[in-house]
């Protein structure tokens, strides 16, 4: 169909990630003739680059930590080292299974799946293989990649970026990973599973800084329990190589040294020499401009995911495809809510909120309106049983509803559905209370959390 230039699909999306993928499949579901060109590998980052293959080097460092620390639950095992290929032929099995079921979903839908590296050439075409494909409606959602800071250069031989850090073929003996935020801690927490001396330096007062101050702390306690070393709140000055590894230096000239330098200072837009400012696209700082409804400033464009200043979340890039694909096959659509989203760092502890900090809420509210209760995850059967700490934290407006959760301990994330559902409903706490949390899970934690704030505490003090 992509060859036969009288063809005009409904939607032709460029970058077949997450939200690129989303807008195809629900698009095609509702009808729409769909177009998706990738230069890649559908399923983008998260896939191939991120979320999974993150996840899965967590979960080894997970078994390698259970297997070093057995003795305490009574099972005796003995912990001989990590063997770095067969973790990534673990973590690429996993990748190539979902890659090859997401491959699968795309042909069954009959969308026109387009490989090759296109560039949008006027408000209703893209050029990809020499050729123009046609679109009442444009998406873009071509993502991002890894940034690093001026004067820094990425070799991805010491000086790395996650991308890099994924298929490193050994176990670093020492790392500095530059960047306290969610890539930072993650891949900090798995090396440190694996073996490696890491030290994180984080030019912000606190590590996971958008988080609530209270989560922050916890995490930081942890990684202090774990071995984690961290710099906090001195800005990076330069980096340099030395006999066998990389000297980092900060602004108040303190040095560090070690093996490897993980750059993990965010990432950038996909967007540059792509033919969007030809096009008219409005764009800031290399991100394109929406509105809450995706749409750019062109009526036959709009623009999904890391390509546009959103949270750079997976699901957050599914959410807004989804709204984009609804929206041109004319369902009525209601705008993201993105305080309302669930956000997890997947770092041993895991960090898991929705909703704002309390920092937040008193700005919006006024101190005295705000109330937030802490519960401790040590009065939690499961997370005694499990051996992990941490802390369930409630803010709540007076006399009103939760508005954040902001939780710390392992398998927090798993809790954070709950937690997404009283935000998004506008739960009263006495609401959750009268709800019975099953025992013993982690889950009853939250219920506990709840009855607290309701004035009928259980199994914790007044």
């Amino acid at each position: 169909m992509a060859n036969d230039a009288s063809t005009v699909f409904d939607l032709v999306i460029l970058g077949g990630g997450s939200g690129g993928y989303a807008a195809a499949l629900r698009g095609a579901q509702l009808g729409l003739d769909v177009a998706l060109i990738e230069k890649g590998k559908v399923g983008g980052t998260c896939l191939h680059n991120g979320c999974i293959p993150t996840k899965a080097l967590l979960h080894a460092g997970e078994i390698a930590d259970q297997a070093r620390e057995s003795e305490q639950f009574g099972v005796k095992a003995t912990f001989e080292g990590i063997d770095i290929a067969a973790v990534h032929k673990y973590k690429d099995d996993v990748i190539a299974g979902l890659y090859k079921g997401l491959q699968g979903l795309i042909a069954s839908r009959k969308i026109t799946y387009i490989e090759g590296e296109g560039r949008l050439s006027s408000p209703t075409s893209v050029d990809v293989n020499g050729q123009r494909v046609q679109g009442r409606h444009i998406l873009l959602a071509t993502g991002s990649v890894p940034k690093s800071l001026p004067g820094l250069e990425i070799d991805g031989d010491r000086i790395i970026s996650s991308d890099h850090a994924l298929v490193l073929d050994r176990v670093p003996t020492s790392a500095i990973v530059l960047g306290g935020g969610v890539i930072g801690v993650e891949f900090a927490s798995a090396w440190k599973s694996f073996g490696t001396d890491v030290t994180v330096i984080e030019g912000m007062k606190h590590l996971v800084p958008v988080e609530d101050e209270n989560s922050s702390k916890l995490l930081e306690r942890a990684f202090r329990k774990r071995g984690i070393k961290f710099n906090l709140g001195t800005f990076f000055e330069k980096a340099e190589y030395t006999q066998d590894g990389v000297k980092v230096t900060l602004a108040d000239g303190k040095t560090f040294e070690a093996e490897v330098l993980l750059v993990a200072v965010g990432r950038g837009p996909v967007s540059q020499g792509l033919g969007y400012e030809e096009a008219g696209v409005a764009m800031d700082r290399g991100y394109v401009l929406v509105d809450e409804y995706m749409r750019t400033n062109v009526p036959t464009i709009s623009a999904v995911g890391d390509l546009v200043p959103t949270l750079q979340l997976a699901h957050v890039g599914f959410a807004e495809g989804i709204l984009v694909a609804e929206r041109l096959a004319g369902l009525k659509t209601v705008p993201i809510d993105y305080d309302g989203v669930p956000r997890v760092t997947y770092c041993h502890p895991e960090v898991a909120s929705v909703g704002i900090t309390e920092a937040k809420a008193k700005e919006i509210y006024g101190a005295d309106k705000v109330v937030a209760l802490k519960y401790n995850l040590a009065g939690n059967g499961k997370s005694k049983i499990l051996k992990t700490a941490g802390e369930i934290k409630l803010v709540q407006v007076k006399d009103g509803a939760v508005v954040g959760v902001h939780m710390v301990g392992d398998r927090m994330g798993e809790q954070v559905g709950e937690a997404q559902l009283i935000y998004n409903w506008e739960a009263l706490p006495a609401e959750v209370a009268q709800l019975v949390h099953a025992h013993p899970t982690q889950n009853e934690a939250l219920g506990e959390a709840h009855l607290a704030l309701a004035g009928k505490p259980l199994h914790s003090h007044d």
